[in-house]
């Protein structure tokens, strides 16, 4: 497995998130709007305290942008 299979851990303020979902964005994990078209949203993220979620970088999970898990079952 690479190293760019593993979840990237992303620290993020309390308040409203806009998350990339496409992976077209050029504003890292942050929604830019390149979705335009494309049938995708962004993923609205509203936390009340600052936190760490992680980030997807397989392709494979269920619960983009976020990790469930799948890079696990893909390198067993």
């Amino acid at each position: 497995m690479s190293p760019s299979s593993h979840p990237s851990p992303l620290a993020l303020k309390g308040g409203t998130h806009a998350l990339c979902t496409c992976g077209l964005s050029k504003n890292g994990p942050f929604c830019d709007g390149s979705h335009q078209g494309s049938g995708q949203a962004p993923r609205i993220l509203k936390l009340d305290t600052d936190q760490t979620v992680f980030l997807c970088n397989c392709g494979a999970s269920a619960n983009k942008p976020f990790c469930d898990g799948s890079h696990q079952r893909q390198s067993a």
